[in-house]
């Protein structure tokens, strides 16, 4: 096809000439903003061009994409949306072009019926805080987060690197700025992965910080470092031992309970039974990681059977593809449970 096609859109200040089918270019009009967008050295188009199969040659402000029309589309969409964000004072890093390329992609997969139309923009869940925004970077995610708006109750369970605990510290740090919740508590049992650590230390507070680091690193990165000190210290971010939680009613906060597969089911019951008015509870855990004794029984697990149906509860679950970590993490992750399926496979056929 030889016509041009222009179209131009003032509140993105995009400008798409249509030369044929399989090719078209973007120039946008701010140009600090599209060389963020195209990446030191063009990174952030390589990574476009291996992930789709297209061709993308930046030239000034403008870029040249050419391929298959369902990639070069999925190409055009995620530039949008990720353009956008630079417009609104967001930063652009590879991750965000890794999440914008799978979130354009799923949305083409989940076109299954003919009289489903392809959108034209990508709409993504977000999380905003003070000091960051964060963007959902899988469908996953993207189901994780907007329930985490909508239920008082939300399990997120699946493999490590899949974003669970840190998106649920994120929206904690979001509700407690909105003013939400007045206070944020985190929680952790702590049982050590497959080793016998000893005798810790310290304070109630610094014994169970080993255990809790990862929460306090998401946390860093939610709010500025004084102020996260400031509020642990008057006690608006809680670190509460899962052990030290009976009794108590959680009321008007954002609650947290990390690494739920080593739980007991009496542990479990026990904090699932804290939830108190204007309460919000995220359990996030991956029930393939059970570090407990052998013979008992993780809570986690238990609850996800019991609990299956009941209204107001959400259960979100994450699998390798929604790892968004080191590709080379989602791999392992693939042989491990490759690993242990067989393994069942072969205990059951041995019984």
């Amino acid at each position: 096809m030889n016509a041009t096609e222009v179209v131009t859109s003032p509140s993105r200040n995009i400008r798409t000439n249509a030369t044929d089918a399989n090719h078209f270019i973007l120039t946008f009009e701010n140009n600090r903003l599209a060389s963020e967008l195209f990446g030191q050295f063009d990174q952030h188009l390589k990574l476009l061009e291996e992930r789709l199969q297209i061709d993308a040659r930046a030239r000034g402000n403008s870029v040249s994409i050419s391929g298959d029309t369902l990639a070069t589309n999925q190409a055009r969409r995620a530039l949008d949306f990720l353009y956008a964000r630079l417009q609104s004072g967001g930063s652009v890093e590879l991750s965000d072009v890794e999440g914008a390329i799978r979130m354009a992609v799923a949305a083409d997969d989940q076109l299954q019926l003919p009289t489903m139309e392809r959108k034209a923009k990508l709409s993504m869940a977000q999380i905003a805080t003070r000091k960051k925004t964060i963007a959902a970077r899988t469908p996953t995610q993207d189901a994780y987060m907007r329930a985490l708006d909508r239920s008082e109750l939300v399990f997120g369970v699946g493999p490590a690197g899949t974003g669970k605990t840190y998106l649920a510290v994120a929206h904690a740090a979001q509700l407690l700025e909105r003013g939400t919740v007045d206070r944020i508590i985190l929680s952790r049992p702590a049982v050590e992965a497959g080793e016998r650590l000893g005798f810790l230390p310290g304070d109630m507070k610094e014994k169970v910080d080993p255990y809790l680091r990862p929460l306090y690193d998401a946390l860093y990165d939610m709010m500025p470092g004084d102020k996260v000190e400031r509020a642990i210290t008057a006690g608006v971010i809680e670190i509460a031992p899962l052990a030290f939680m009976r009794g108590r009613t959680l009321a008007n906060a954002a609650v947290i309970l990390d690494e739920a597969q080593n739980t007991t089911s009496m542990q479990m019951k026990m904090f699932l039974t804290r939830l108190g008015e204007n309460a919000r509870m995220i359990v996030t855990g991956d029930p393939s990681q059970v570090d407990l004794p052998r013979g008992v029984k993780s809570g986690l697990v238990e609850a996800l059977q019991i609990l299956k149906g009941v209204e107001g509860i959400s259960v979100v679950r994450f699998k390798d593809a929604d790892v968004v970590r080191h590709p080379l993490v989602g791999r392992i992750v693939r042989a491990y449970d490759a690993q242990y399926s067989v393994q069942d496979e072969s205990e059951q056929a041995d019984r």
